[in-house]
């Protein structure tokens, strides 16, 4: 039986896998911090219901990453404070993010998630931690279908020109 053989939990991980993983938990860890951020400047209830669990999912992300990597022996990122909450009403108009702002950038964190997410899955040689990142990979793209149904019912959604191809009947 070779190295590679067996239960994938005790093979070793290669450099792109510690690399990608260890960079995906700082990425993440930034992003609940950003998006605890964000859920004080918004003031819509379903916009600020959808970040709140796109937090919840980032901290289970986080937790189950963090087992991964120290099972395996490798040192993890900083993690950034915890932001303080913080009232709508204390952050002025100039400097707070609107609603279809914070919408926009949390839908596009999380399509760049998904890039990640396959990016990790494609260079793994273990099947579990394909796995792990193929189960982060279908809860980022409910999250980001969760977003696109809040920006398409508040108006919020701007779409690219549309195209409207029609063929001539002769």
């Amino acid at each position: 039986m070779g190295i590679l053989s067996g239960n994938p939990t005790d093979e070793p991980m290669h450099y792109g896998e510690v690399y990608s993983i260890w960079s995906s938990l700082m990425a993440t860890e930034a992003a609940i911090a950003g998006h605890q951020t964000l859920h004080n400047h918004a003031g819509d209830e379903d916009l600020k219901k959808l970040i709140k669990e796109t937090i919840q999912q980032g901290q289970q992300h986080v937790g189950e990453i963090k087992k991964l990597l120290q099972e395996n022996g490798v040192g993890l990122p900083p993690t950034p404070p915890e932001r303080p909450q913080a009232q709508l009403e204390d952050i002025p108009a100039g400097a707070r993010f609107m609603d279809q702002e914070i919408a926009a950038s949390i839908s596009a964190e999380l399509a760049a998630g998904l890039v990640t997410c396959s990016t990790i899955m494609g260079q793994s040689i273990r099947e579990d931690i394909g796995m792990l990142y193929g189960q982060f990979h279908t809860q980022k793209a409910a999250l980001g279908t969760k977003f696109l149904q809040l920006n398409k019912e508040k108006g919020w959604l701007v779409p690219p020109p549309l195209h409207h191809h029609k063929t001539e009947e002769s």
